[in-house]
């Protein structure tokens, strides 16, 4: 597993289009599997979940990113999971990691 937080000034649509636009972008096998959108007054969150396939660990990988906040600063939690060779341990971290990397310059650019 791999992850990365941060928080982030902007308006909430432009922060998810963003992120949706690097995942799709950053991979040919990029999908989004499901999606969570709430609101309670000015307070949103989404949870999304993407998948990919990792051709170094031959095997899926997915993504979920969670944007929550509200009046322009949100956290941003991205967590990778999935892609390892172990049955017991963790074998191979770089499906996971290389996915991650897809997001996080688009994430220190907003």
């Amino acid at each position: 597993m791999a992850k990365y937080e941060r928080t982030v000034n902007g308006n909430f649509s432009a922060i998810v289009n963003t992120l949706h636009n690097a995942v799709m972008n950053g991979s040919v096998s990029a999908s989004l599997e499901d999606e969570s959108d709430l609101s309670n007054g000015p307070f949103r969150c989404l949870v999304r979940v993407y998948e990919r396939y990792s051709w170094f660990g031959g095997n899926r990988v997915s993504m979920t990113i969670v944007v929550a906040g509200t009046e322009g600063k949100f956290r941003i939690t991205v967590i990778t999971a999935g892609g390892s060779e172990g049955i017991f341990f963790k074998l191979n971290r770089v499906g996971e990691k290389s996915f991650l990397n897809t997001v996080i310059d688009a994430i220190e650019q907003l």
